[in-house]
């Protein structure tokens, strides 16, 4: 019993698991793929090594390539048989996954908190919504920052505003914060503009260029 392999559960596998609402088979098979050396689907040995029975590992490991948690791969071995094995990139995958999810999550807040800063007031609905697209679908969350940047320096506390400013400087190809820098340092140089020109002082709801 002392030479037996100690299983390894961090949190992420914990929390990953109580998200999927695994049975106690499944969690227990996923554990042992996840600490197996070898990772070719041996019967005996899984049923010896977690104590359940057989009929109850094969209902474990059918559920699981069903919810795409783990797949099989052919492969040969040194003498050149084929074999199968076991691989656990779904089930990684999935914690990556959930992993950006809180992070976007996170980031939306975060985005959120800036622009009722910078606006200094709450947020109208239809304001969220267009950050929420903004940031989501459409453009780099810098870009989105300078933009609002841009907004308030200008004294228009809007997202109508907003939204011209980023459709103008996608217009122009300009993808994040730095293009917009030197998109107008050199339309600066180009222009003998003195240096005292702020790249900020443009009013962009009256754009020539449009």
């Amino acid at each position: 019993m002392s030479n037996s392999k100690k299983y390894v559960v961090d949190t992420d596998f914990i929390e990953e698991a109580c998200k999927l609402n695994l049975s106690l088979q499944e969690f227990l098979l996923l554990l042992y793929f996840i600490n197996a050396d070898d990772l070719t689907f041996d019967l005996d040995r899984i049923t010896n090594k977690l104590k359940i029975k057989n009929e109850d590992v094969l209902n474990a490991f059918n559920n699981l390539l069903n919810k795409k948690l783990i797949t099989i791969n052919s492969d040969k071995n040194e003498l050149g048989k084929r074999i199968d094995k076991i691989s656990l990139d779904g089930f990684y995958k999935g914690i990556e996954e959930e992993k950006l999810k809180e992070k976007r999550k996170k980031n939306k807040e975060d985005i959120f908190t800036i622009f009722q800063n910078k606006f200094q007031r709450p947020l109208r609905s239809n304001e969220i919504e267009h950050i929420k697209v903004w940031s989501e679908n459409m453009y780099n969350e810098d870009i989105v920052l300078a933009a609002l940047d841009e907004a308030v320096y200008n004294g228009a506390t809007n997202t109508k505003y907003i939204d011209t400013i980023l459709y103008e400087w996608n217009k122009k190809g300009l993808k994040t914060k730095e293009d917009v820098e030197n998109y107008f340092k050199n339309k600066s140089e180009n222009n003998k503009v003195t240096e005292e020109t702020s790249i900020w002082e443009y009013d962009w709801l009256d754009n020539n260029d449009r």
